[in-house]
Parts: C-alpha cells; sequence; structure tokens
C-alpha cells in the first residue's frame, strides 16, 4: 500500500507566521498519525519577492517547531524547465493565448462597461474577472507582438478547456470550504474565467507550478488553509488538461488576528521569529494554533 504524501510549502517572502505554523504542524502530525511522508517544498517562483534570507528562516523556524522533512527539498526556482514543458502542452492544445492588455487597461475596460449598467462577472474572491477579448487574436498577430518584445501573460482559455475535459470535475475534500462544503466537490473553474498560467519573464504561475509539483513528487495528500478552496477548482482544471493525478485536498481552518482577518506577512503579523526571541516554546506555539 502507498504511503500517504503530504507537503508544506511556503514562499520566501517573508517570516512563517502562527497561521504558517498551523499549516505545517498540522502536515507533520497527519503525516506522523498515517505512516506517511512530508515534504518541503519552497515556492519562489516570484524571484523579484522571494530571497535566501527568508527561505534560510523558513528552515530556522520549522527546526525550532521540531517539524522534519525529507530531503532534498524541492526549490521551483530550479524547475523551470518543468513548468515550461507543462505549459508548452497547453499552448500546442490551443488552450492558452498570449495576453497584453494591462491591467490598468483592462480596470479601464471594465469600468467603462460597468458606467454603462454592465454587470462584470466576478472570481470567488470578489475581483473582476479579466476580459476575454484577446482570445481571438490571430496568431500572426500575436507573434508580431511577441517578436517586438510586448509584455504579454499567459491566460488560460477556460472555454476551450472546459470543452476539452467535456465532463464534470470533481476531488475529494476532507476539510471544509467556507460554507462548510465537504466530501465530493464539483469544481468550478469557469467562475474564475481566463487565469494567467505563465508570464513573459517566468513560464508558470503558482496554479501551474503547484499542480506540477504535486504530480512529479507524487503528493497524496494536500492540506492548506481554507483561503485557497475555490482555487482548487483551476488546478483540478490543469491536472484534467495535463493527465495529472488528483491528491485528496484537506482545507483547514485559518488563524485570524485580533482584528478578525487572516494573517499575513504583508501586514508584519506576529512572526514565529519573534515569539521565539520572546522566550515562548514550540509547546507554546503548538497550544496558540489550537494544535
Amino acid at each position: 500500500m502507498t504511503r500517504p504524501v503530504f507537503r508544506f510549502a511556503p514562499s520566501p517572502n517573508g517570516e512563517l507566521h502562527l497561521g504558517h505554523a498551523y499549516s505545517a504542524l498540522l502536515n507533520a502530525r497527519l503525516a506522523r498519525e498515517t505512516g506517511g511522508r512530508l515534504l518541503l517544498r519552497i515556492e519562489d517562483i516570484d524571484i523579484g519577492r522571494c530571497t535566501p534570507e527568508f527561505e534560510e528562516t523558513i528552515y530556522r523556524d520549522l527546526a525550532w517547531l521540531g517539524i522534519e522533512w525529507e530531503e532534498p527539498v524541492r526549490r521551483q526556482s530550479d524547475h523551470f524547465a518543468d513548468y515550461a514543458e507543462a505549459l508548452d502542452r497547453l499552448i500546442d492544445a490551443g488552450l492558452a493565448y498570449p495576453s497584453f492588455m494591462s491591467r490598468g487597461e483592462a480596470r479601464a475596460m471594465i469600468a467603462e462597461a460597468e458606467a454603462t449598467g454592465r454587470e462584470w462577472p466576478r472570481d470567488p474572491d470578489g475581483a473582476p474577472l479579466f476580459p476575454t477579448a484577446e482570445r481571438g487574436l490571430s496568431s500572426r498577430e500575436r507573434r508580431a507582438r511577441i517578436d517586438e518584445g510586448e509584455p504579454f501573460a499567459w491566460r488560460l482559455d477556460i472555454e476551450a478547456a472546459l470543452a476539452h475535459v467535456a465532463r464534470p470535475i470533481l476531488w475529494d475534500e476532507q476539510g471544509s470550504g467556507p460554507t462548510g462544503e465537504t466530501g465530493r466537490i464539483a469544481a468550478d473553474p469557469g467562475a474564475w474565467g481566463d487565469v494567467v498560467i505563465a508570464r513573459k519573464e517566468v513560464p508558470t504561475s503558482y496554479h501551474l507550478a503547484v499542480v506540477v509539483d504535486d504530480a512529479l513528487q507524487v503528493i497524496t495528500h494536500v492540506v492548506r488553509g481554507r483561503d485557497l478552496f475555490h482555487a482548487t477548482a483551476v488546478q483540478r482544471l490543469l491536472q484534467e488538461l495535463l493527465g495529472l493525478s488528483a491528491p485528496v485536498y484537506l482545507h483547514h481552518d485559518l488563524v485570524l488576528g485580533d482584528d478578525g482577518r487572516k494573517l499575513s506577512k504583508s501586514r508584519k503579523d506576529t512572526g514565529l521569529a519573534a515569539l521565539r526571541a520572546a522566550g515562548l516554546t514550540p509547546p507554546d506555539v503548538t497550544r496558540m494554533v489550537g494544535l
């Protein structure tokens, strides 16, 4: 019988906080209780914000918590070729297209449409869907603009992708979604529109990298925060398009701050290093996060 494989996959763009501690400790506990394996992945495709210094703090904080992981650690920035190969498969199948429209241009188009009374569709996070006007650009125009060095992002043609799969997309949820969804979940990737799957400079996005990594590392259980519940739909679609197996998902509670919002690196919430410096111990942190 195959051993369960779990993973903790932080980004080295800030210090780990209590929310990360909860997820890492939960993954470690589940791996231990099931006789499984725990892998550590460094998700550093954002090479502008991720730094070796923050990566070192991840190792230090996890070791302080008493978490052990298998070596070697997979660092995404070392595997761009894997993501480029998957991207090429989507492009060759006619499921992805280059989008040259800037965010500012998209906002202007959406504002103009809404000014006429049109209700613009929004994704599960509440953001307006990106305009799909560039789906119809000719191959010649696309190639000319790319050759001229115009900035662009590769977007998934969601309509073509759903037609390509042509069957319901499901996943097994052992945790729960924002409104208690659990069990066999029907994915709705169309709710996200034409998502970015790569950029001109980096041949991947979070969604594409994570499904490629999970498949290559044979991850059987993805245990992560509930804020990523709805994003699972996009990842399940990519798995279907690329012929990748689907892990079991468990979306867990979020650790919230005093204001009721989830903890965030950008908000400078109390990091594990600061808690350690203040004299707290790993058992203290474990109790603080409810484990």
